[in-house]
């Protein structure tokens, strides 16, 4: 704890950020999400190394496979090994088309789902970085829904813009990329808007395929409290909550992140069922019996915190390795 105390006050007196200083508690966890990077990639660097053993020990069974067998088994061998990978390039190009399919029609008659990026200047490299990730997944886990949302992104511009720019097949993402605010972009559609926030006295009971919901991009909200409700008061466009307190007790100090949100809306197209929602996409860590309160910010600490499964890290760099076309992993 004497330790962690130093490194904050070491973190205070380095801080140089436009942005206002981070609280004791935010740096804490700033901290917390670099101990958590420096692990996260050794674990990369293992995962690396034990795939490359794998390969290296199945060509070994195979050369020795093939070692043993008379020409006709080799021959017969070598026609089954080409028909099982013609048969799973031909099963990721199916799944590839469906996706493609639905995410097309999504953008003709799907939920409209803005993420809204017009807070860039208020976070720092790091932390946009973060949200960079997020808005990742979020693309990733609305390309294998069964009801994908209609998705934008709004504000982009900046560094913002650009760490998107970066990532490899962002050109292709099925998802409008608008560089004006939402509010200009849906400056016709105004009275549809609604601003998703914890702050808000109205509680969202079901998803209106007429309105627009909005979801901030913004990582660590402790900074900013009440940033988003003031935003949308300022605009005159409606404010919800998700209906979080009405199925379940949220722990002390917890946090949904971006895609945490995006998925939460994903499952409920498809369920039709808040519970069934919030329980699938929800944490067990992040629900108790007690009686506090929850926000919806974006920060990204740990495996629960992102909350993106493993197969879901698996699924992209699959993908990056294997078709060009599809999403990528940065």
């Amino acid at each position: 704890m004497a330790d962690e105390e130093e490194q904050v006050e070491v973190l205070e007196q380095q801080q140089q950020q436009p942005c206002p200083a981070l609280s004791k508690n935010a740096q804490k966890k700033l901290l917390k999400q670099q101990r958590y990077t420096a692990k996260k990639a050794e674990k990369k660097a293992l995962l690396k190394e034990q795939k490359k053993i794998q390969g290296e020990r199945k060509r070994k069974e195979w050369e020795e496979k093939l070692a043993g067998s008379t020409e006709e088994e080799k021959q017969q061998l070598i026609e089954s090994r080409k028909c099982l990978r013609k048969e799973r390039m031909d099963q990721r190009s199916e799944e590839k088309g469906k996706k493609m399919q639905r995410l097309n029609n999504a953008k003709q008659n799907g939920q409209n789902v803005v993420i809204d990026l017009e807070f860039d200047r208020l976070m720092n490299s790091s932390e946009l970085h973060s949200l960079v990730q997020q808005i990742m997944y979020c693309y990733a886990v609305n390309g294998r829904c069964s009801c994908p949302a209609h998705l934008w992104l709004t504000g982009c511009q900046g560094e913002m813009q650009d760490q998107l720019q970066r990532l490899p097949g962002f050109d292709k993402w099925i998802i409008e990329k608008e560089n004006r605010p939402y509010i200009e972009a849906f400056q016709d559609q105004k009275e549809r808007l609604v601003y998703l926030t914890a702050d808000s006295e109205t509680t969202l009971d079901v998803l209106d395929p007429k309105h627009i919901y909005i979801i901030g991009g913004l990582v660590d909200r402790n900074r900013w409290k009440g940033l988003t409700m003031k935003k949308a008061e300022d605009q005159g466009i409606q404010t919800a909550k998700l209906p979080i307190g009405t199925y379940l007790k949220m722990s002390s100090s917890q946090v949904l992140t971006v895609n945490q949100v995006v998925e939460i809306l994903l499952k409920y197209l498809e369920t039709g069922d808040w519970k069934t929602s919030f329980f699938e996409v929800i944490p067990q860590r992040k629900r108790c019996e007690g009686d506090n309160h929850i926000e919806q910010e974006e920060e990204t600490e740990g495996k629960d915190d992102h909350e993106i499964k493993t197969h879901d890290i698996e699924r992209l760099e699959e993908t990056k390795e294997k078709d060009d076309h599809e999403f990528k992993r940065r």
